[in-house]
């Protein structure tokens, strides 16, 4: 049974949120900086710019990933969300972060006296404003989806990428917004134009580690992750209650899709089983691991030997 229209729109409430405030935000800062020639601000617009295109590609990807599976993919398209969040992670770094420190260097090299201030202010209070909902919106969602665990740590053992995405990318908005609002203002202070094409790369760097950071996290769901450790104990725990199994040999697991899990289980069953009833007793184990944690969406249990069994170091 397919989600409805309301659950579909609140599973991306984040990303709908993101995308409002940074198209809105995006057109405010590029007419600020037309009108005063700003560096730091014409490099906000194009950070923001970067940004709704990020959450147009997130939502893309959300949408090819439901796809079911089919003869060629037949663990489904879970995967492909985490290949656009690499592309959504090498934006960040070669449009946001490259144009930024970019017209940063330009506009010291070239410097060009800002014209009155109060345009870029006002744009900055707005943004600010709408930027800081959006990142209350993301925070407040990935705070409800961490639990007990810290907020790196959270971070760390996320399958679902478009949520530390945006939480990150508003983060380093904020951040940038705090920086263009410091160089417009040291500019006029100081009659130096110079410090707003500083404030400029200074935004680039802000990007360049966001980028790098979430090209790191993006990578590893790429290649694939196991999934958190509760998940793998708790099949383990059901497996090794099972009166006709005498030993679990491993469990190894791989996400396809946040929310979609694949188990491989090797396991010694009692000698004394017949065909038959080895059969009933996977049937059973696997209903039971799919009605305790609906996210293994694929189960494989294989009937090895303890000491035929390959060693599953490091494995989960």
């Amino acid at each position: 049974m397919g989600a409805s229209p309301a659950s579909g729109w609140r599973a991306n409430l984040v990303l709908y949120a993101a995308l409002a405030a940074n198209l809105g935000i995006a057109v405010a800062k590029f007419v600020a900086a037309a009108i005063t020639g700003s560096s730091s601000m014409l490099t906000e617009g194009v950070h923001s710019l970067v940004d709704s295109g990020n959450q147009v590609l997130l939502l893309y990807g959300q949408h090819r990933a439901k796809r079911p599976p089919d003869a060629e993919h037949p663990f489904g398209y879970g995967r492909e969300l985490y290949f656009w969040a690499f592309v959504v992670a090498i934006l960040i770094f070669g449009l946001g972060a490259g144009v930024s420190v970019y017209e940063g260097w330009r506009h010291i090299q070239n410097p060009e006296h800002l014209r009155d201030p109060l345009v870029n202010y006002i744009v900055l209070v707005v943004a600010l404003g709408l930027e800081g909902t959006s990142w209350g919106i993301a925070l407040k969602e990935f705070a409800a989806s961490k639990g007990e665990m810290g907020w790196w740590q959270a971070v760390r053992r996320s399958k679902d990428p478009a949520g530390f995405i945006v939480l990150f990318e508003d983060s380093a908005a904020l951040a940038g917004l705090l920086v263009a609002g410091i160089g417009i203002w040291a500019s006029h202070a100081w009659n130096d134009p110079r410090i707003d094409g500083a404030a400029s790369i200074v935004i680039g760097l802000i990007l360049a580690a966001v980028a790098t950071l979430l090209a790191r996290e993006a990578k590893g769901l790429l290649i694939g992750e196991r999934a958190n450790p509760e998940v793998v104990q708790c099949v383990r725990t059901i497996l090794a209650r099972q009166p006709g199994i005498v030993r679990v040999n491993h469990v190894r697991t791989i996400h396809t899709a946040p929310d979609r899990i694949f188990v491989a289980v090797s396991a010694d069953f009692d000698d004394a089983l017949t065909m038959g009833a080895g059969e009933t007793l996977i049937e059973g184990i696997e209903q039971e691991l799919k009605a305790t944690l609906p996210m293994l969406s694929s189960i494989y249990i294989r009937p090895e030997k303890a000491e035929d069994a390959a060693p599953a170091v490091a494995l989960g």
